[in-house]
C-alpha cells in the first residue's frame, strides 16, 4: 500500500515546540507565534474554548484541540478546579502555505478515547510532561510531532477529511495517483497515467479526484509543484536547478505556472516572504 504521508512530511517537515506542561486555571489568551500552529492535550478538567469572542468548544473530557495554522484563542478555565494541559507550538515547514497545514481545518477537537492507537504515545507524553527528567523537552517535543502523526491518520481513516488533499489520501485508489504525483513531480502526468496508476477509468478517476479533492487532478499537480517551488526558494536554490526538479522545462515556463498560482514571480515571492 501507498504511504499517504511519507512524501509528504518527508518534503515538507513539522516541528513541535513545547511551551505548557502543568495546571492552568481562570482565562489564558493563546496567541499564535508567528506563522504556526498549536496542538494542546486537555489531560483533566474542564475547558470552554472561545474564538473571537464566541464559544467553539466546550470540553468536559480528555480531549485534543488541533490548530494548524495561526489562529487566536482563549481557554476558559475554573479558578478552583483548574485543568491539566500540555501544548506546544507546531512550525509546518512553509508556515501556512504548508500542504499538510492548509489542508487541515481550521479546529479539530477530539477526545482523546476516539483517536485509535494514541494510548501509549499519550502515556509517554503526560509522563514526560509531568515529571522533571533531563532531556524532557526535546522528548516532548517528538512525541508531540508523533501524535500529529497519529491524528493525521486518525481523520484520515474515519472520513473527517471532507474535500482536498487529505480527503483524496483516504481514498483508497485516489491516494495511488496523489502518492505518484508527490513522489514524482517532475514525471509528465497525464490524466491517463494518473488514472492506471488509480485503477481508474479517466473519467471516473477525473470526476471522482475533482468530487475528493476539489480541484482537478492537473490543477493539484500545479499546486504540489508550486509547494514545492516556494520550499526550494526559501532554502536559497536557483531557479534553473528547481526547474528541473519539479517537472518545468524552463525557467520562464516555471515562472509563468508560478505567477498563475501565486500572482507573483518567483523573485516577487522570496522578496516579499524576506520582508516579512
Amino acid at each position: 500500500m501507498a504511504d499517504r504521508l511519507d512524501a509528504l512530511l518527508h518534503r515538507f517537515s513539522v516541528r513541535a515546540q513545547t511551551f505548557q506542561a502543568g495546571t492552568l486555571c481562570g482565562i489564558n489568551d493563546l496567541t499564535p507565534d508567528g506563522d504556526s500552529g498549536q496542538l494542546h492535550l486537555i489531560r483533566r478538567g474542564e475547558v470552554a474554548v472561545s474564538h473571537g469572542g464566541a464559544i467553539a468548544a466546550r470540553v468536559a473530557t480528555p480531549s485534543l484541540l488541533l490548530y494548524p495554522r495561526p489562529l487566536p484563542h482563549r481557554f476558559v478555565i475554573d479558578d478552583a478546579a483548574g485543568a491539566e494541559l500540555t501544548c506546544a507550538h507546531l512550525r509546518f515547514e512553509g508556515g501556512s502555505a504548508n500542504p499538510v497545514a492548509a489542508a487541515l481545518p481550521a479546529f479539530v477537537c477530539l477526545p482523546l478515547d476516539t483517536i485509535s492507537g494514541l494510548d501509549h504515545s499519550l502515556a509517554l507524553l503526560f509522563e514526560e510532561a509531568f515529571e522533571q527528567r533531563c532531556g524532557r523537552r526535546a522528548m516532548l517535543d517528538r512525541l508531540f510531532e508523533v501524535v500529529l502523526i497519529q491524528v493525521l491518520r486518525h481523520l484520515m481513516d474515519n472520513g473527517q477529511t471532507r474535500v482536498g488533499m487529505l480527503a483524496g489520501l483516504a481514498d483508497q485508489r485516489l491516494r495511488l495517483a496523489i502518492v505518484a504525483m508527490h513522489e514524482a513531480p517532475a514525471q509528465d502526468w497525464s490524466l491517463e497515467a494518473l488514472a492506471a496508476q488509480a485503477g481508474m477509468s479517466r473519467s471516473a478517476f477525473a470526476n471522482a479526484f475533482r468530487d475528493a479533492v476539489g480541484c482537478t487532478p492537473g490543477a493539484y499537480l500545479q499546486q504540489w509543484r508550486v509547494a514545492l517551488v516556494q520550499r526550494a526558494l526559501v532554502q536559497g536554490r536557483s531557479l534553473k536547478r528547481i526547474a528541473d526538479e519539479v517537472g518545468y522545462g524552463s525557467e520562464s515556463t516555471l515562472s509563468r505556472a508560478f505567477k498563475a498560482q501565486c500572482g507573483l514571480s518567483p523573485r516577487e515571492w522570496k522578496q516579499g516572504r524576506q520582508r516579512a
